[in-house]
């Protein structure tokens, strides 16, 4: 897939069919949505495109207005929303910043600009709910005259929904604040995972434990970069990337209310893994810079704040001990039902 931070580049194609929208966590909606896309695309001989934003535009509004509430909890950061949508074959991806310009911009300004001389759109597929322009004027009424007028065709997308529930960003967030792991991967058709690179921390884990002989307890480091995520906790996970296999672990997701706020992440939400058996050909600096995707399989608890380093050494040690019991009762089949939909269970 080919990314590109806005539209003015030469590399970008000069025709295509075209769905637009934010696309936090990729969830079994835009699946389907990106699914008819692919199908729609190909029969016009076009390069199937999404147009995304970033920041998300209620998060440009929230600082706008100085009201943080605004902003939603984000499900992914954009490098996974990236990878989403290439897994789901998206040829091309536009990324447009959402800035005060695009913000204050009419939305046949948008259309003319964006969606006819920028990406040269001869197919947009939107959903039921779809707005855009300055003010949320546009809709899809507006869009479709538009196309009829300016020669590029115009399709509506009903809601997905599973059991009778609306698949959306929302219900995800809202399963992901609960902690409720399965009923998010239901939503999303695989496990949630957050992906990355190593990243150094204050390599204080490898140091908890150790005069109890335990060797410690090492993490692999990803931030999260976006200062509010939709889930936080302490959860049972699967690391991919390390070796031919996924290894068990155990990980925090927050913000570590145990160490200083002005530690070397400066208080920002960042992803704690400790595998639990750790490979040994990767040495104890193995992990360093290295892409790995960490799946949440099962939450244990919320973040929880220690008065000293010796009840966080046994916080730890408790929680890897919850996480060994879920695997060890966790049966294959259990992990099998939130593999990958293919292409056909999402149509």
């Amino acid at each position: 897939m080919k990314i590109f931070r806005g539209f003015q580049h030469p590399g970008v194609a000069r025709a295509c069919a075209l769905t637009i929208g934010n696309f936090d966590g990729v969830h079994r909606g835009h699946q389907a949505m990106l699914a008819l896309l692919a199908g729609e695309a190909q029969q016009r001989g076009l390069p199937s495109c999404v147009l995304t934003f970033e920041p998300h535009p209620r998060d440009y509004f929230a600082r706008a207005h100085r009201r943080p509430e605004m902003a939603p909890a984000r499900i992914g950061t954009l490098r996974d929303k990236l990878c989403e949508l290439a897994r789901c074959g998206v040829q091309q991806a536009v990324v447009l910043p959402f800035n005060a310009r695009l913000a204050a911009l009419p939305a046949q300004a948008f259309i003319d600009q964006v969606l006819v001389a920028g990406l040269g759109a001869r197919y947009v597929l939107v959903g039921d709910d779809f707005r855009f322009g300055s003010q949320r004027a546009g809709d899809y009424a507006m869009l479709d005259a538009a196309g009829q007028a300016q020669g590029f065709d115009v399709a509506r997308m009903n809601s997905y929904e599973v059991h009778g529930q609306r698949v959306s960003s929302s219900a995800v967030r809202g399963a992901l604040a609960a902690g409720d792991m399965g009923e998010a991967a239901r939503l999303l058709g695989r496990p949630y995972s957050i992906s990355g690179h190593v990243v150094h921390g204050r390599k204080l884990g490898r140091e908890l434990g150790r005069e109890g002989g335990s060797g410690g307890f090492p993490t692999l480091n990803l931030r999260f970069s976006h200062w509010k995520s939709a889930a936080s906790g302490i959860f049972a996970v699967r690391v991919h990337g390390l070796s031919d296999q996924p290894l068990p672990g155990v990980a925090n997701l927050g913000v570590r209310p145990s160490l200083d706020a002005s530690d070397i992440n400066g208080g920002r939400v960042l992803l704690e893994t400790h595998c639990l058996h750790w490979p040994a050909h990767l040495g104890p600096e193995g992990g360093y810079g290295k892409i790995i995707r960490v799946e949440l399989l099962h939450k244990l608890h919320d973040e929880r704040k220690y008065e000293s380093l010796q009840a966080l050494t046994a916080g730890i040690a408790a929680d890897c001990d919850e996480a060994r019991a879920y695997f060890a009762a966790s049966t294959p089949a259990t992990h099998a039902e939130t593999r990958r939909q293919t292409t056909r269970d999402r149509i």
